[in-house]
């Protein structure tokens, strides 16, 4: 996958970049000490945002990715075209890319087929140095959706 300069991505991911990482800082996460921030790009140009919740029971914790597309919900909002993601681990910036976990791509592939798009995912590392894009489709291939179940949820 190759690796995207900040200065060189569209506008519209340069500002999901950064209003992922203000998410960040709303992180809860007194076990991991690991903050994620996530910032979805709606069709119609919102930005919603969303960090993540842990739990001391950790089952019920909850990621970036899917605060914000719950967030999203609750306001309306079911179809976007991108999402961006970053992370902060206890011991400073990460050196890698924060990539959604296998329920939040579950959750991003259903919000792509609500979409009828195949939503960018966007991941950075903390100091935005090293920035990976892919599809959700790339992400999680020969994944299960509302399609495989000849339901059309783009109507909801």
């Amino acid at each position: 996958m190759k690796n995207y300069i900040f200065d060189r991505l569209p506008e519209d991911e340069q500002q999901l970049l950064k209003e992922a990482e203000k998410a960040m800082a709303n992180a809860y996460n007194p076990y991991s000490k690991f903050s994620v921030g996530a910032a979805l790009l709606s069709l119609d140009g919102k930005i919603i945002t969303g960090s993540n919740y842990e739990n001391a029971a950790y089952g019920p914790t909850i990621c970036a990715e899917r605060s914000a597309l719950v967030k999203a919900n609750s306001e309306g909002i079911r179809k976007f075209s991108k999402i961006a993601i970053i992370g902060k681990g206890k011991k400073g910036p990460t050196v890698g890319v924060t990539a959604p976990c296998g329920t939040c791509r579950q959750m991003l592939f259903e919000a792509s087929q609500i979409s009828k798009k195949d939503i960018w995912v966007i991941m950075a590392n903390t100091n935005m140095t090293v920035i990976i894009k892919a599809r959700i489709s790339t992400l999680l291939p020969l994944a299960f959706g509302p399609d495989d179940l000849e339901i059309d949820v783009s109507k909801f």
